[in-house]
């Protein structure tokens, strides 16, 4: 077998939201197509991919350097043992070649956009879904089809007062979240409490808040919201500072003794051993948001699961950020704390497959081919466009 194409393109998620740091009016992603000469049911199997939000569209590094790697290599070094499919690891290896360690930029999402759709075919060709293939191959075996996600939201927009932001996290409530998410960190510190203080009191029993400053934060600022929110039984308080002030983050841990989060914006293994080793992050109470479709793709984040738990962390206590079926797929397969999700923004790309419904704040996972994107009727549309 072999690669016939790889094919990009890059689609809008524009929308006049904003967090504490950036706007998403002109925000982008990149779509991707691999193309295998292989036939499965009648029909040649396509892999796809797509990077996360709060990221750009990546498809002129995957146009020069990345896609040319693979199309120039011999296809017999990109199979696995059995010769019937593609090996992920060989592939992302031809896609670094004469790349230099560090400095794990915007290269780290080019690479990570095409390795989730190696991945969706490697699984297609098997003829199973992602989950199942990961727990075989690094888990337990048995997948947990049944995947704890949250709601993430409660942005700033133009004229959304806090009646507004009380109706968008009910919404996230009556669809069968138990934790919603929401921005702070973009207004003064009396305008984020009032603002957390009314969702707060919409929450009913088995209910969590939890709050994200997107690295907003220098120390002092960081500190004082922690001693603020430390009032509150929030379910995290997410990326005060700035993701590689690891000093900060570690130093904050002295006045915040409940549950923090941080990583997203962290995109190699490098860097998330450094965050364990130097952040003062807590494997007992405080979680990991990597994000594998921005940090180099599953091969990266196998490596830092292995990392991980050599510094004595569970994967249960990654809740990767993005939103995404393959962070899902991740999640269910080898044991993750659950997955972010994003209800009404960045569609067609997030969300879970058509008829998937959240039951108390857990999601079903259906048994589909692949990462699962076929059975999301309108993010397929997109993605057949680009493959044909």
């Amino acid at each position: 077998m072999k690669i016939l194409d790889i094919l990009e393109k890059t689609c809008p998620i524009s929308s006049p939201i904003r967090n504490a740091y950036i706007d998403f009016s002109k925000m982008t992603l990149s779509l991707v197509a691999v193309v295998t000469d292989v036939v499965r049911n009648g029909k040649r199997v396509v892999g796809y991919g797509f990077n996360s939000n709060g990221r750009y569209g990546q498809g002129m590094l995957m146009r020069e350097r990345f896609i040319p790697r693979v199309r120039e290599a011999d296809p017999a070094s990109l199979l696995d043992e059995s010769g019937q499919n593609l090996d992920p690891h060989k592939v992302w290896a031809t896609m670094f070649t004469n790349e230099k360690p560090g400095g794990h930029g915007e290269r780290s999402v080019a690479i990570g956009t095409i390795d989730m759709a190696v991945w969706d075919a490697v699984a297609k060709i098997a003829g199973k879904p992602l989950f199942q293939l990961l727990a075989e191959r690094y888990g337990t075996g048995v997948p947990n089809r049944k995947v704890f996600v949250y709601a993430a939201g409660g942005y700033y927009y133009p004229g959304k007062d806090d009646a507004k932001l009380k109706d968008e996290m009910r919404s996230y409530l009556d669809r069968g979240y138990n934790v919603v998410k929401m921005k702070i960190g973009g207004a003064p510190l009396d305008d984020d409490l009032r603002r957390i203080d009314s969702v707060l009191s919409i929450l009913k029993d088995g209910q969590r808040l939890a709050v994200d400053a997107n690295g907003r934060f220098d120390l002092d600022t960081a500190i004082a919201y922690a001693k603020a929110l430390s009032r509150y039984n929030l379910f995290w308080y997410e990326e005060a500072g700035d993701p590689l002030d690891f000093e900060l983050q570690a130093t904050l841990r002295n006045y915040y003794a409940n549950p923090m989060a941080t990583g997203e914006n962290l995109f190699s293994m490098q860097d998330a051993r450094n965050l364990v080793r130097y952040g003062g992050m807590r494997p007992d109470r405080d979680w990991l948001q990597f994000d594998c479709a921005l940090s180099y793709g599953l091969v990266e984040y196998l490596r830092t699961l292995d990392m991980l738990k050599q510094h004595g962390w569970s994967p249960s206590r990654c809740v990767p950020h993005g939103g995404h079926q393959m962070s899902l797929n991740i999640a269910a397969g080898l044991g993750l704390g659950g997955n972010e999700s994003y209800p009404d923004l960045f569609q067609p790309f997030g969300g879970f497959p058509d008829g998937v419904k959240v039951e108390a704040g857990h999601v079903m996972l259906p048994e589909l081919p692949g990462i699962g994107f076929e059975g999301k009727a309108d993010l397929y549309r997109e993605m057949q466009a680009l493959a044909s």
